[in-house]
């Protein structure tokens, strides 16, 4: 832990220096700082634009994933079959699939019907990769709800739908706030189907935008400040997010998990 949060100082120091600097002294304090790095790196870099849609696509992938989710999940956990079993180990054997052999026929599929390159695309992808998690996790956080509760809603004359959104939706709502935390850091930090799925630079996000950074440095000279304030960009939401509900995320994923 504290190896970790040495690192992340020093990027973060490293990330106010020039390229001269840290060439010359690998570890040393800004003097004085260039923020400008961060300028640089937002509008020349192309991080500004790319921030925008990771944050697009982020949030939508993983609101849309926990809508499709949870009402998938509520219904394995309550109904006790051998289809409903199959169907939930099925979603689990779905977590040991590499994401490396999917990508092929996912931009395949996509350049088909002319998704790739787009936001849309990518969100159908980070969507589709959401779901053997996701279910898997919310089943856990369902069947851990007194069944007493969705009777008493019966009794009221509510039906199926209510029930599920005005009583199950709501006593799961740490479950449901811990997956949409998962699958938004998942999405956040996603690089690979990104940067085969789209190139233009109004539709890159910020792994793909680092990416491309280092290679076009690589021939022009790089530049070692900007470079570091742009992996500040990427990881500074991260940081907020883990500060600020890891408590929760870790218990989450416990709870779901776990039962």
């Amino acid at each position: 832990m504290a190896a970790d949060l040495l690192l992340i100082l020093w990027i973060a120091l490293t990330s106010l220096r020039g390229s001269s600097d840290i060439l010359h002294q690998a570890f040393g304090l800004p003097a004085p700082p260039r923020v400008g790095n961060y300028l640089t790196a937002l509008r020349d870099g192309g991080f500004g634009q790319a921030a925008l849609n990771s944050v697009l696509v982020a949030v939508v992938s993983s609101l849309a994933a926990v809508a499709i989710a949870a009402p998938c999940a509520y219904a394995l956990s309550r109904r006790r079959s051998r289809v409903s079993s199959m169907l939930t180990m099925t979603f689990a054997m779905g977590l040991g699939v590499p994401g490396q052999v999917l990508v092929v026929p996912l931009f395949v599929g996509l350049a088909k019907v002319n998704l790739t390159d787009s936001h849309l695309g990518l969100i159908l992808v980070y969507i589709g990769l959401a779901m053997p998690f996701t279910v898997f996790m919310l089943t856990g956080f369902f069947a851990g709800i007194p069944s007493v509760l969705e009777e008493a809603a019966v009794l009221d004359g509510a039906g199926p739908v209510r029930t599920f959104v005005q009583v199950v939706l709501p006593v799961a709502r740490g479950g449901l706030i811990t997956a949409f935390l998962l699958q938004f850091i998942s999405g956040w930090n996603e690089t690979l189907f990104a940067l085969v799925l789209t190139h233009s630079q109004d539709q890159i996000t910020l792994p793909v935008a680092l990416a491309e950074f280092v290679a076009t440095e690589q021939i022009n000279g790089m530049d070692y400040g900007t470079m570091f304030a742009g992996v500040c960009i990427i990881l500074a939401p991260m940081i907020a997010l883990f500060s600020w509900m890891g408590t929760r995320i870790i218990q989450g994923m416990t709870v779901g998990i776990g039962k």
